[in-house]
Protein backbone atom coordinates (compact mmCIF):
# COMPACT_ATOMS: atom_id res chain seq x y z
CA UNK A 1 0.00 0.00 0.00
CA UNK A 2 1.07 3.54 -0.72
CA UNK A 3 -0.35 6.54 1.10
CA UNK A 4 -0.28 9.85 -0.75
CA UNK A 5 -0.93 13.23 0.86
CA UNK A 6 -1.24 16.37 -1.23
CA UNK A 7 -0.74 19.93 -0.07
CA UNK A 8 -0.21 23.38 -1.52
CA UNK A 9 -3.56 24.14 -3.09
CA UNK A 10 -5.27 27.47 -2.67
CA UNK A 11 -6.89 30.44 -4.39
CA UNK A 12 -4.81 32.78 -6.52
CA UNK A 13 -5.42 35.37 -9.17
CA UNK A 14 -4.97 34.50 -12.81
CA UNK A 15 -1.34 34.81 -13.81
CA UNK A 16 -0.14 33.71 -10.40
CA UNK A 17 1.69 30.60 -9.27
CA UNK A 18 1.19 27.69 -6.92
CA UNK A 19 3.35 24.75 -5.97
CA UNK A 20 1.66 21.49 -5.11
CA UNK A 21 3.37 18.78 -3.09
CA UNK A 22 2.57 15.12 -2.63
CA UNK A 23 4.22 13.12 0.11
CA UNK A 24 4.34 9.37 -0.52
CA UNK A 25 4.72 6.82 2.26
CA UNK A 26 7.23 4.83 0.20
CA UNK A 27 9.21 5.03 -3.01
CA UNK A 28 7.24 4.49 -6.21
CA UNK A 29 7.97 3.72 -9.85
CA UNK A 30 5.77 6.35 -11.43
CA UNK A 31 3.89 9.37 -10.13
CA UNK A 32 1.49 11.77 -11.72
CA UNK A 33 -0.86 14.68 -11.17
CA UNK A 34 -4.47 14.57 -12.28
CA UNK A 35 -7.22 17.13 -11.93
CA UNK A 36 -10.98 17.13 -11.93
CA UNK A 37 -13.27 20.11 -12.25
CA UNK A 38 -16.96 19.87 -11.28
CA UNK A 39 -18.92 18.10 -14.01
CA UNK A 40 -15.78 17.02 -15.82
CA UNK A 41 -13.89 13.77 -16.01
CA UNK A 42 -10.59 13.37 -14.23
CA UNK A 43 -7.78 14.29 -16.59
CA UNK A 44 -4.07 13.70 -16.49
CA UNK A 45 -1.90 16.78 -16.06
CA UNK A 46 1.67 15.49 -15.88
CA UNK A 47 3.59 12.31 -15.16
CA UNK A 48 7.13 11.51 -14.08
CA UNK A 49 8.76 8.13 -13.90
CA UNK A 50 11.91 6.04 -13.74
CA UNK A 51 13.96 8.46 -11.71
CA UNK A 52 12.74 11.52 -13.54
CA UNK A 53 13.92 10.41 -16.96
CA UNK A 54 10.37 10.31 -18.28
CA UNK A 55 8.04 13.29 -18.08
CA UNK A 56 4.91 14.09 -20.01
CA UNK A 57 2.46 16.96 -19.89
CA UNK A 58 -0.99 17.52 -21.32
CA UNK A 59 -0.88 20.15 -24.03
CA UNK A 60 -2.80 22.80 -22.12
CA UNK A 61 -0.17 23.01 -19.35
CA UNK A 62 3.02 22.66 -21.37
CA UNK A 63 5.38 25.54 -20.72
CA UNK A 64 3.45 26.58 -17.60
CA UNK A 65 3.62 23.54 -15.28
CA UNK A 66 6.68 21.58 -14.19
CA UNK A 67 6.57 18.19 -12.50
CA UNK A 68 9.51 17.12 -10.36
CA UNK A 69 10.34 14.77 -7.55
CA UNK A 70 12.59 14.48 -4.53
CA UNK A 71 13.44 10.80 -4.43
CA UNK A 72 15.21 11.04 -1.07
CA UNK A 73 11.99 12.22 0.55
CA UNK A 74 9.47 10.42 -1.69
CA UNK A 75 7.87 13.74 -2.55
CA UNK A 76 6.30 14.81 -5.81
CA UNK A 77 5.88 18.44 -6.84
CA UNK A 78 3.93 20.38 -9.42
CA UNK A 79 5.06 23.95 -10.00
CA UNK A 80 2.22 25.82 -11.69
CA UNK A 81 2.91 29.21 -13.26
CA UNK A 82 0.81 31.57 -15.37
CA UNK A 83 -2.31 30.05 -13.91
CA UNK A 84 -5.62 30.46 -15.73
CA UNK A 85 -9.22 30.20 -14.50
CA UNK A 86 -9.56 26.99 -16.52
CA UNK A 87 -6.89 25.42 -14.29
CA UNK A 88 -9.41 25.50 -11.43
CA UNK A 89 -9.97 21.94 -10.21
CA UNK A 90 -9.27 19.45 -7.49
CA UNK A 91 -5.74 18.20 -8.08
CA UNK A 92 -4.87 14.61 -7.24
CA UNK A 93 -1.55 12.87 -6.83
CA UNK A 94 -1.36 9.33 -8.21
CA UNK A 95 1.28 6.63 -8.10
CA UNK A 96 2.06 3.16 -9.34
CA UNK A 97 4.68 0.69 -8.20
CA UNK A 98 5.26 -1.31 -11.35
CA UNK A 99 4.57 0.65 -14.53
CA UNK A 100 4.55 4.11 -16.03
CA UNK A 101 1.89 3.97 -18.70
CA UNK A 102 -0.06 6.62 -20.56
CA UNK A 103 -1.59 9.40 -18.52
CA UNK A 104 -4.92 7.74 -17.79
CA UNK A 105 -6.35 7.20 -14.33
CA UNK A 106 -6.68 3.45 -14.90
CA UNK A 107 -2.89 3.16 -15.05
CA UNK A 108 -2.37 4.33 -11.46
CA UNK A 109 -3.19 2.17 -8.47
CA UNK A 110 -2.79 4.67 -5.63
CA UNK A 111 -4.42 8.05 -5.12
CA UNK A 112 -4.35 10.92 -2.68
CA UNK A 113 -7.40 12.77 -1.38
CA UNK A 114 -6.80 15.86 -3.50
CA UNK A 115 -6.06 19.53 -2.97
CA UNK A 116 -8.26 22.30 -4.34
CA UNK A 117 -6.86 24.88 -6.74
CA UNK A 118 -9.02 27.89 -7.54
CA UNK A 119 -7.95 30.56 -10.01
CA UNK A 120 -9.96 33.77 -10.16
CA UNK A 121 -9.78 36.45 -12.82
Amino acid sequence: QVQLVESGGGSVQAGGSLRLSCAASTSTYCMAWFRQAPGNEREGVAVIGTGGSITYYRDSVKGRFTISQDNANNTLYLQMNSLKPEDTAMYYCAADLSRCGPLYAVNFAYWGQGTQVTIFS
